[in-house]
């Protein structure tokens, strides 16, 4: 058996039908319902650091993104990782592997300092992901804690990590109305 050929390259705006055609392939049409999603919506990807693999034949064959995150009323930052897919007929074969590590280098030297994941364990524990401790983070809809994973850059990022885990647009309108000090009554101005 030949060992794969392909290339990882930081994915441009004209990849974006050849990219969601691969979600939907890989993940039918009702991840948009996945609480993930929710996460992302109305935000934008990190742009250098969403990346395609391609085939040598120019076929795209996989795709990863990171987004921006912020956790808890300590602001703690962090990227969401996903999603992550690869076509269904090369899936075992290292490109998704090749995708995160590639990634995941590129996000530690821009000084990203975690990365957190909704997956499962056996598969993204090959990259250095662990679960996350029950109850110490929180996702705006249901998860099975099993399935929340992490992956510190920086030793020591999770423990400033605790709360609400929301892309930065909800969350910044979040903490102007919620996380205010309430006026106290008959104060001034």
């Amino acid at each position: 058996m030949n060992a794969l050929s392909f290339a990882v390259t930081t994915a441009r705006a004209a990849d974006s039908a050849e990219i969601e055609a691969l979600l939907d392939a890989c993940f039918g049409l009702a991840r948009r319902t996945k609480t993930t999603y929710r996460l992302r919506e109305g935000e934008r990807p990190v742009a250098a650091l969403c990346h395609v693999a391609r085939e040598p034949s120019g076929r795209l064959i996989g795709a990863n993104s990171f987004w921006d995150l912020k956790i808890g009323e300590a602001d703690a930052p962090a990227l969401l990782l996903g999603p992550l897919a690869v076509a269904p007929d090369l899936q075992g074969q290292g490109v998704g592997r090749a995708l995160m590590r590639h990634g995941i280098a590129m996000a530690r030297n821009l000084g990203h300092k975690l990365v957190v994941l909704v997956g499962d364990e056996p598969y993204y524990a090959r990259v250095g992901f662990r679960q996350v401790p029950q109850g110490q983070l929180l996702l705006p809809g249901p998860v099975d804690p099993a399935r929340l994973l992490y992956l510190e850059l920086v030793p020591g990022a999770l423990g400033a990590a605790r709360g609400l885990v929301l892309g930065p647009r909800r969350f910044n309108g979040l903490r102007d109305t919620r996380w205010r000090p309430a006026a106290r009554a008959g104060a001034q101005g």
